[in-house]
Protein backbone atom coordinates (compact mmCIF):
# COMPACT_ATOMS: atom_id res chain seq x y z
CA UNK A 1 0.00 0.00 0.00
CA UNK A 2 2.75 2.60 0.92
CA UNK A 3 6.38 2.04 -0.60
CA UNK A 4 9.23 3.86 1.44
CA UNK A 5 9.58 6.66 -1.15
CA UNK A 6 5.79 7.20 0.00
CA UNK A 7 6.97 7.27 3.75
CA UNK A 8 9.84 9.86 3.01
CA UNK A 9 7.96 11.96 1.23
CA UNK A 10 5.44 12.22 3.95
CA UNK A 11 7.97 12.70 6.63
CA UNK A 12 9.54 15.36 4.67
CA UNK A 13 6.36 17.11 3.76
CA UNK A 14 5.36 16.84 8.02
CA UNK A 15 9.04 18.18 8.45
CA UNK A 16 8.46 21.26 6.15
CA UNK A 17 5.15 21.68 7.54
CA UNK A 18 6.26 21.80 11.07
CA UNK A 19 8.90 23.81 10.46
CA UNK A 20 6.40 26.63 9.37
CA UNK A 21 4.38 25.72 12.09
CA UNK A 22 7.45 26.70 14.60
CA UNK A 23 8.59 29.68 12.91
CA UNK A 24 4.39 30.69 12.85
CA UNK A 25 5.04 30.22 16.70
CA UNK A 26 8.14 32.19 17.27
CA UNK A 27 6.90 34.90 15.40
CA UNK A 28 3.79 35.03 17.71
CA UNK A 29 1.07 34.16 14.93
CA UNK A 30 -2.43 32.94 15.87
CA UNK A 31 -3.86 29.17 15.04
CA UNK A 32 -5.35 30.78 12.16
CA UNK A 33 -2.51 31.51 10.17
CA UNK A 34 -0.76 28.17 10.73
CA UNK A 35 -3.89 26.54 10.04
CA UNK A 36 -2.75 25.15 6.27
CA UNK A 37 0.62 24.02 7.77
CA UNK A 38 -1.19 22.18 10.72
CA UNK A 39 -3.52 20.74 8.15
CA UNK A 40 -0.41 19.54 5.95
CA UNK A 41 1.60 17.96 9.29
CA UNK A 42 -1.73 15.80 10.34
CA UNK A 43 -2.09 14.94 6.69
CA UNK A 44 1.56 13.78 6.67
CA UNK A 45 1.03 12.33 10.47
CA UNK A 46 -1.91 10.62 9.40
CA UNK A 47 -0.24 8.72 6.16
CA UNK A 48 2.95 7.55 8.01
CA UNK A 49 0.19 5.99 10.69
CA UNK A 50 -1.82 4.46 7.66
CA UNK A 51 1.67 3.00 6.44
CA UNK A 52 2.99 1.96 9.89
CA UNK A 53 -0.91 -0.32 10.03
CA UNK A 54 -0.78 -1.33 6.75
CA UNK A 55 3.81 -2.82 7.55
CA UNK A 56 2.42 -4.44 10.44
CA UNK A 57 -0.35 -6.55 8.39
CA UNK A 58 0.57 -6.91 4.54
CA UNK A 59 -1.97 -7.97 2.21
CA UNK A 60 -1.43 -11.17 0.58
CA UNK A 61 -0.39 -9.48 -2.63
CA UNK A 62 2.69 -7.83 -0.80
CA UNK A 63 3.66 -10.54 0.99
CA UNK A 64 3.55 -12.79 -2.03
CA UNK A 65 5.34 -9.93 -4.53
CA UNK A 66 6.90 -7.60 -2.10
CA UNK A 67 10.31 -9.48 -1.36
CA UNK A 68 12.36 -7.74 1.15
CA UNK A 69 10.41 -4.24 0.62
CA UNK A 70 7.62 -5.44 3.42
CA UNK A 71 11.07 -4.93 5.97
CA UNK A 72 12.30 -2.11 4.54
CA UNK A 73 8.55 -0.43 4.25
CA UNK A 74 8.05 -1.24 7.80
CA UNK A 75 11.69 0.05 9.45
CA UNK A 76 11.06 3.22 7.52
CA UNK A 77 7.50 3.36 8.90
CA UNK A 78 8.71 2.73 12.11
CA UNK A 79 11.11 5.53 11.94
CA UNK A 80 8.67 8.09 10.58
CA UNK A 81 6.52 7.63 13.42
CA UNK A 82 9.23 7.96 16.15
CA UNK A 83 10.20 11.19 14.47
CA UNK A 84 6.77 12.64 14.29
CA UNK A 85 5.67 11.69 17.37
CA UNK A 86 8.67 13.63 18.87
CA UNK A 87 7.28 16.59 16.29
CA UNK A 88 4.14 15.71 18.19
CA UNK A 89 5.22 16.30 21.57
CA UNK A 90 6.84 19.78 20.96
CA UNK A 91 3.93 21.02 18.63
CA UNK A 92 2.06 20.18 22.55
CA UNK A 93 4.40 21.82 24.18
CA UNK A 94 4.00 24.75 22.09
CA UNK A 95 0.32 25.60 21.84
CA UNK A 96 -0.51 24.57 25.49
CA UNK A 97 1.79 27.21 25.97
CA UNK A 98 0.62 29.67 24.32
CA UNK A 99 -2.82 28.58 24.40
CA UNK A 100 -3.29 26.61 27.22
CA UNK A 101 -4.47 22.71 27.56
CA UNK A 102 -7.87 23.93 25.70
CA UNK A 103 -6.41 24.53 22.35
CA UNK A 104 -4.50 21.10 22.69
CA UNK A 105 -7.98 19.27 23.17
CA UNK A 106 -9.30 21.23 19.50
CA UNK A 107 -6.10 20.42 17.62
CA UNK A 108 -6.45 16.59 19.15
CA UNK A 109 -10.66 16.94 17.91
CA UNK A 110 -9.54 18.23 14.05
CA UNK A 111 -7.04 16.02 13.57
CA UNK A 112 -9.18 13.14 13.61
CA UNK A 113 -11.31 14.56 11.70
CA UNK A 114 -8.89 14.73 9.15
CA UNK A 115 -7.93 11.20 9.82
CA UNK A 116 -11.82 9.98 9.08
CA UNK A 117 -11.60 12.42 6.36
CA UNK A 118 -8.43 10.81 4.48
CA UNK A 119 -9.45 6.94 5.49
CA UNK A 120 -12.49 7.63 3.73
CA UNK A 121 -11.24 8.83 0.85
CA UNK A 122 -7.68 7.60 0.42
CA UNK A 123 -6.75 4.30 2.58
CA UNK A 124 -10.00 2.73 2.12
CA UNK A 125 -9.48 3.34 -1.96
CA UNK A 126 -6.05 1.55 -1.67
CA UNK A 127 -7.12 -1.29 0.42
CA UNK A 128 -9.83 -2.14 -1.89
CA UNK A 129 -7.44 -1.85 -5.31
CA UNK A 130 -4.89 -4.50 -3.39
CA UNK A 131 -8.13 -6.70 -2.93
CA UNK A 132 -9.45 -6.28 -6.04
CA UNK A 133 -5.86 -6.92 -7.47
CA UNK A 134 -5.81 -9.96 -5.13
CA UNK A 135 -8.70 -11.41 -6.35
CA UNK A 136 -7.77 -11.26 -9.95
CA UNK A 137 -4.70 -12.78 -9.62
CA UNK A 138 -6.16 -15.79 -7.61
CA UNK A 139 -8.61 -16.06 -10.43
CA UNK A 140 -6.10 -16.10 -13.10
CA UNK A 141 -3.25 -18.82 -10.89
CA UNK A 142 -7.02 -20.84 -10.93
CA UNK A 143 -8.22 -20.47 -14.35
CA UNK A 144 -4.33 -21.37 -15.43
CA UNK A 145 -4.09 -24.14 -13.09
CA UNK A 146 -7.21 -26.07 -14.46
CA UNK A 147 -6.50 -25.22 -17.83
CA UNK A 148 -3.02 -27.03 -16.97
CA UNK A 149 -4.76 -30.06 -15.54
CA UNK A 150 -7.39 -29.99 -17.78
CA UNK A 151 -4.56 -30.30 -21.29
CA UNK A 152 -2.85 -32.94 -18.87
CA UNK A 153 -6.05 -35.06 -18.31
CA UNK A 154 -7.03 -34.64 -21.76
CA UNK A 155 -3.36 -35.79 -23.26
CA UNK A 156 -3.25 -38.92 -20.69
CA UNK A 157 -6.67 -40.26 -22.17
CA UNK A 158 -5.35 -39.21 -25.90
CA UNK A 159 -2.29 -41.66 -24.97
CA UNK A 160 -4.68 -44.37 -23.88
CA UNK A 161 -6.97 -44.99 -26.60
CA UNK A 162 -4.52 -43.96 -29.22
CA UNK A 163 -4.72 -41.04 -30.56
CA UNK A 164 -1.27 -40.11 -30.06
Amino acid sequence: MFDPVSISVAVSTASTAFAGIKRAFQAGKDLESMSQDLSRWMGAVSDVDAAHKSAKNPTMVRKLFGGGSIEQEAIEAFTAKKKLEEQRYELKQFLMFTHGSKSWDELLQMEGQIRKRRQKEIYDRKIFREKIIGWVALIVTLAVGIAILGLFTYSLMGIDRGWF
